[in-house]
């Protein structure tokens, strides 16, 4: 089967998208941008594949008896138990990487005594990572070095005090090794995991059990499928970083003016607020720019942004826009610049302003500016789709309804769950016109 892949390299994630012959989304993968294009293009592509072979899968058993009436769980099934096998031969090379750094002057004398603690430190690690792809287990994040981080903190503290070793002797053989192991995706044969996950699902869980002699050889059939990457087109912050022809090169620009009109081929306005930046973008019935604006060098009122604010209250980014919702007022925010709003942030919380107040007032004030963006590019005009990370942030969405309906009157608003692939999946869309020898739009 060919595919077009987009890959969206932004400031702080990095996207990719697997696109079919049919111009469907076949795979979406995210990964953490590090400081490493190259990594980050690896394994985002890798999950978009893993993905990809989840939805071959749904269309290889849509029609099975004994799973189609629940194919979702079947799936959801199948796809935790993959990302156990993944996560168990990620920790055997860090493991194995940990052991290899037990070496330096402040080791000499304990190798032994640290080699054994990292040894049951492993152990224990393997031992408890079914129950984190347990069903209804919650994880704060799903990328190997936040989940294997945190484990191993909370259980090598335990074996260090046991073995009575000095925690930090066993923490700095962790920290010289986890970065090459990030950097190293998994590599074992994804088929093969695939297998061992269905078998596991077939023999554990009774309630798809009866079906083993009707999904085998669909799941086979499935995962033998060859992807073969036609053609690959790069985006984002970082795409310069990308080792392809200026040819497989496109703006963010053009990717996501043309990913939002895949999505809602009715759009002619779209705003994108990134990590890093803010785009007010005009296009055309095929998804071609007409014009747009953009934000400044400054980050203020993007991603980076409420991060920022995020660190000063001492909160997760995601709770921010929770909190901002339970305003009972909006608080007046001067500034929407990065390095005043630490100092405006406290001044409001010692005049006895409450937090969500104050949250909803930066919210409101991130909207403005967006709003201002959006003005100089041509205005809003139906439909609108809102992309971009902060799209996911409810308080966000409610500032933006506001001033839309405030400004505009009644326009349809589109927020695609999946909007945070919209680069991406513009990027996929203009490697298959690449391939058609559709080249509108390219040099727009």
């Amino acid at each position: 089967m060919r595919t077009f892949v987009g890959i969206d390299l932004g400031s702080t994630t990095t996207k990719a998208v697997l696109m079919d012959e049919n111009s469907q989304m076949l795979g979406r993968g995210i990964t953490n941008s590090r400081s490493n294009y190259a990594t980050a293009t690896k394994v985002a592509t890798q999950e978009a594949t893993v993905d990809a072979r989840l939805s071959l899968l749904r269309r290889a058993l849509h029609d099975v008896d004994g799973v189609k009436d629940k194919l979702d769980d079947f799936l959801d099934h199948m796809n935790r138990n993959f990302r156990l096998e993944q996560f168990v031969e990620q920790l055997d090379d860090l493991e194995a990487t940990c052991i290899e750094n037990i070496n330096g002057p402040r080791l000499k004398g304990v190798e032994s005594e640290v080699r054994a603690v990292v040894e049951e430190v492993f152990k224990r690690l393997r031992e408890e990572a079914p129950e984190l792809f347990a069903p209804g287990a919650k994880r704060k994040s799903d990328f190997f070095r936040d989940i294997a981080g945190s484990r191993y903190l909370h259980v090598g503290e335990t074996v260090a005090k046991e073995a009575k070793l000095p925690f930090d002797l066993v923490l700095n053989v962790y920290d010289k090794s986890i970065i090459d192991v990030e950097n190293r995706p998994p590599s074992g044969d994804m088929s093969a995991k695939f297998l061992r996950a269905l078998n596991r699902v077939l023999n554990e869980e009774a309630e798809f059990g009866a079906a083993k002699g009707k999904v085998e050889k669909p799941v086979k059939d499935a995962l033998g499928i060859e992807l073969e990457e036609t053609y690959t087109v790069g985006t984002g912050y970082g795409r310069v970083t990308l080792p392809f022809s200026k040819e497989h090169i496109r703006s963010e620009i053009l990717c996501h003016g043309l990913g939002a009109h895949m999505m809602y081929p009715d759009t002619r306005t779209v705003l994108d607020i990134g990590g890093q930046d803010t785009k007010g973008i005009q296009v055309d019935d095929r998804g071609i720019v007409e014009n747009f604006q953009m934000n400044d060098r400054c980050a203020a009122g993007c991603g980076r942004y409420l991060g920022y604010i995020a660190d000063e209250m001492n909160m997760g980014l995601h709770e921010l826009g929770p909190m901002a919702m339970k305003s009972t007022k909006s608080v007046r925010i001067n500034s929407t610049c990065t390095v005043f709003a630490g100092a405006e942030l406290r001044d409001r919380l010692s005049l006895g302003e409450k937090r969500e107040d104050i949250l909803a007032g930066l919210h409101r004030a991130i909207i403005l500016r967006a709003m201002s963006i959006i003005s100089r590019s041509g205005g809003i005009t139906d439909q609108f789709t809102f992309t971009g990370g902060v799209a996911k942030n409810e308080a966000a969405v409610r500032e933006l309804a506001k001033l839309v309906k405030e400004n505009y009157g009644d326009v349809t608003i589109n927020i695609n769950p999946e909007s945070i692939y919209t680069g991406a999946l513009g990027g996929a869309t203009f490697a298959r016109r690449a391939v058609e020898g559709d080249q509108t739009g390219v040099d727009a």
